[in-house]
């Protein structure tokens, strides 16, 4: 038998990566067309590339992209085209941000600035792909990463042009073409995003409407791209309802759904540092983010001293009567019956978030309530366990201290108020038994240790960006790999006899 160097695995390997978009399989380029009625060539909106006024023109044009990035170009290319991506995001990056804010009047106009940069910048692009040889007497095997075809994403109000910068990198990068169904109150600020990315793929000769979105979203339109047959991928990001949505489809999806993070500080950790990472962790986009601190669990012994630490840097403490009239204003809540025993019920009252105070200013939340107070970027208030701000992942610049008096108390807390969503939590501590026992008994998909949880999607941490992670059906903290299929290829050795 003819043996097989090392020099003829890196030639194998050399072309398969270079043919990955060549050769997709045949029933990509043969899918049915019986649930899109437009069949002619679609048209884009005049004056934004690549944004239909209805979703079944969008699916059209993102299929036929799709057939023609996967035909014509090479792994090469779709670097040409992730670089063009993240040029568009940094060149405009100002506008992007003032007309996200503008548009959704949500979070901090600076920090959705440093949400754009960290997308362009550190969303990893081609270089996430991989491809593994095995060889033997047998011959060669290779498995490579192959695109799923055109994905339909579902993007949030409170990231929306950054989730598309950072999906767009990913799933463009891995092959796919892609149709966003993006939240109606973002619409603007996102459409002028796609125009501007088409343009730019074009000008690197990318395929026209590898991405597409639909200009006034609907529900509707979000039940077209999930039924059509020429989408091969659903990827959602915001809500449990919208992740069940997803998964009912019967297409396989990968869903990024709701957080509740809590935060333990114990004895042993640095008070000083752990105020001002909980502090710019939480205040950052006045918490809008779903990996932000929501609820802190303080060991009893350093609860005086954290909260000294934080008012030293804008944090401002609610008195109880505060924080009641507050909750007041930025809650709603109606009675349910609940089972009380044998027959008996009680009435109990639930809590919601009021939509009107999501991501709005510290400062202005204390005006409502008649407090004037500047350079206030968070509110802080002791709290019970069973506090509604405890128990929601309320996104706002307001945040419940519940005080302890063990570590075990703590962690039994933090977990059931995580609610099972397997998002996000920290800890500060200096005890390494501890963290490993938190993170054990939490089972989240990001966990931070002694630094604020941005840090867990690469702001003043290690690792990669991404604003779409994916607890709830498990793909964890998404990149471009994500949205790839292993195709397995096996070359068998002719020269071999079975003896």
């Amino acid at each position: 038998m003819s043996q097989i160097t090392q020099r003829d695995i890196e030639i194998i390997v050399e072309s398969v990566m270079k043919n990955v978009e060549r050769s997709m399989e045949g029933k990509s380029s043969n899918v049915s067309v019986k649930a899109l009625p437009h069949q002619g060539k679609p048209s884009a909106t005049k004056s934004q590339l690549g944004v239909f006024q209805n979703a079944e023109d969008a699916i059209l044009a993102a299929h036929q992209a799709y057939l023609e990035y996967s035909s014509n170009y090479r792994l090469e290319d779709r670097r040409n085209i992730v670089e063009a991506i993240r040029q568009v995001a940094l060149t405009h990056l100002d506008e992007l941000a003032q007309l996200t804010y503008e548009e959704t009047n949500i979070g901090r106009l600076e920090d959705k600035k440093s949400k754009i940069f960290l997308a362009a910048t550190k969303t990893p692009g081609t270089e996430d792909l991989t491809t593994s040889a095995i060889s033997g007497d047998y011959g060669l095997t290779i498995e490579e990463r192959a695109p799923f075809g055109v994905i339909g994403v579902v993007t949030p109000v409170t990231n929306p042009v950054e989730t598309i910068i950072n999906n767009s990198i990913s799933m463009l990068a891995a092959g796919n073409a892609v149709v966003y169904n993006v939240h109606p109150s973002s619409k603007s600020c996102t459409s002028k995003l796609v125009n501007l990315i088409n343009q730019q793929i074009q000008l690197v000769n990318g395929p026209a409407n590898l991405i597409t979105m639909i200009a006034n979203p609907t529900l509707e339109s979000l039940d077209v791209i999930m039924n059509c047959p020429k989408v091969a991928l659903l990827v959602g990001t915001g809500g449990p309802r919208m992740v069940k949505t997803l998964l009912q489809s019967g297409k396989k999806a990968i869903g990024a759904g709701a957080g509740n993070p809590p935060v333990i500080v114990d004895e042993t950790a640095d008070i000083e540092a752990a105020a001002k990472a909980i502090i710019e962790g939480t205040a950052f986009d006045n918490n809008i983010l779903c990996i932000g601190e929501k609820e802190v669990f303080c060991l009893s012994q350093v609860y005086d001293n954290l909260i000294y630490h934080m008012l030293k840097n804008k944090a401002y403490f609610l008195s109880k009567e505060e924080i009641n009239k507050i909750k007041e204003i930025v809650l709603t809540q109606h009675e349910v019956e609940a089972a009380k025993g044998c027959s008996l019920t009680e009435k109990k009252k639930e809590y919601h978030v009021s939509k009107d105070w999501v991501g709005k200013d510290a400062q202005l939340i204390l005006k409502a309530i008649g407090v004037n107070k500047k350079d206030i970027n968070l509110l802080i208030f002791e709290a019970e366990f069973e506090d509604p701000f405890v128990q929601l992942e309320q996104m706002m610049p307001i945040l419940p201290i519940v005080k302890v008096k063990t570590f075990e108390e703590a962690v039994q807390l933090a977990v059931k108020a995580e609610h099972g969503n397997r998002h996000t939590a920290s800890i500060f501590s200096k005890n390494i038994d501890r963290m490993t026992q938190f993170a054990r008994a939490i089972q989240t998909t990001i966990f931070v240790k002694n630094a604020a949880t941005l840090a867990g999607v690469g702001y003043k941490g290690e690792g990669h960006t991404t604003f779409t992670i994916a607890g709830p059906t498990g793909e964890g903290v998404t990149s471009a790999k994500t949205f790839t299929r292993i195709r397995r290829c096996t070359l068998a050795e002719g020269g071999f006899r079975i003896m």
